[in-house]
């Protein structure tokens, strides 16, 4: 099989998509001459021409409106939205069109629409490059809302969100595109990150949505990630020999409670670690399942590791990333818990 970076195997999805089904579009802003900001549609424009890959005004309200419409008269736009940052003027579409359409119209219309969102920090891109909105779209009912944490899952998922027939928002971190990371800044790569820069398989593949993995195995305490965060809690355990289960959530909705549960009733012990900030994020949420499902089996209370409650900071940004150190300490405050 193939190494690919998540760039690449994006790129790879919506080729094969494409090839698939000639109902499949995508456009955005950069995403058709020049293969998007990031290359993640390279290649895709000339291989399928204009009117299948194409560029957009700077307007992520008319790209998502558009988008809809094509959606709503049988087309699967697969939408590029140069940073999550940038989709604010876009979010009514989001919210009142695309995630009520099979609804208010009592099913006559679909939706089968994908937005892809470059999201989070890592590449010291300030204020408006760097935010985690995902609790924005998991709080929409309607929207099923996916964070990939490695290529090969960045493929498989992007297919089968392309392939469902309701909306999907599609979140790509950013510092996971081009290259290993192990959780710090700057630090070389350790064995295990064969998850993220690693062996892709060739052809069509789909994962199913709401399907969470395990990254490691343990029996101490139960740590929930996904993105980014995936490697930042595996470097937590592996520096500081705790035997924490590692889960990579994959997809925020649907949720892979099951998995969730399983673990948390094993260990007795959960961290939540999300970059995003604290305050009604989506570790709100995972907090109140575990605590519903799992409330006879803690031995601790559930402790959330997350961003700050301020706007992004550029110069702080290593410092705001919940990194290892952070995790670790969170690790030992729920095992020492009474």
């Amino acid at each position: 099989m193939p190494h690919m970076t998540m760039v690449q195997a994006i790129q790879n999805a919506q080729d094969i998509a494409m090839e698939r089904d000639e109902k499949v579009v995508v456009f955005g802003e950069d995403v058709g001459y020049f293969g998007g900001v990031f290359r993640c549609t390279a290649g895709l424009q000339r291989k399928y021409g204009k009117t299948r890959c194409f560029d957009t005004p700077i307007s992520e309200l008319g790209i998502v409106g558009a988008a809809v419409g094509m959606a709503a008269y049988g087309l699967r736009p697969c939408v590029e939205i140069q940073f999550a940052d940038y989709m604010y003027p876009a979010y009514d579409q989001i919210v009142s069109e695309a995630a009520r359409l099979r609804y208010r119209s009592a099913g006559q219309f679909t939706c089968p629409l994908v937005i892809r969102m470059p999201t989070g920090g890592g590449i010291f891109g300030g204020q408006t490059h760097s935010q985690s909105p995902e609790a924005l779209f998991t709080h929409v009912a309607g929207l099923k809302t996916v964070v990939p944490s490695n290529p090969a899952d960045a493929k498989g998922l992007l297919i089968a969100a392309i392939e469902d027939p309701d909306p999907v928002i599609f979140l790509e971190p950013k510092r996971l595109y081009n290259g290993p990371f192990d959780g710090h800044h700057e630090r070389p790569i350790t064995p295990w990150k064969n998850h993220q820069l690693g062996e892709v398989a060739e052809g069509f593949y789909a994962l199913p949505l709401g399907q969470a993995a395990i990254r490691r195995e343990g029996a101490a305490l139960t740590v929930l990630a996904y993105g980014t965060m995936v490697y930042v809690a595996l470097s937590a355990a592996e520096e500081t020999g705790i035997d924490a289960e590692v889960i990579d959530l994959r997809t925020l909705v649907p949720l892979d409670l099951d998995t969730v549960a399983a673990s948390v009733r094993k260990t007795g012990r959960c961290v939540v670690v999300h970059e995003a900030t604290r305050t009604s994020g989506f570790g709100a949420e995972l907090a109140a399942l575990v605590q519903r499902h799992c409330f006879y089996s803690l031995e601790a209370p559930v402790r959330r590791v997350t961003g700050w409650d301020t706007p992004y900071p550029h110069a702080q940004e290593w410092d705001y990333f919940p990194g290892p150190e952070r995790v670790a300490r969170a690790f030992r405050e729920v095992l020492e818990a009474e």
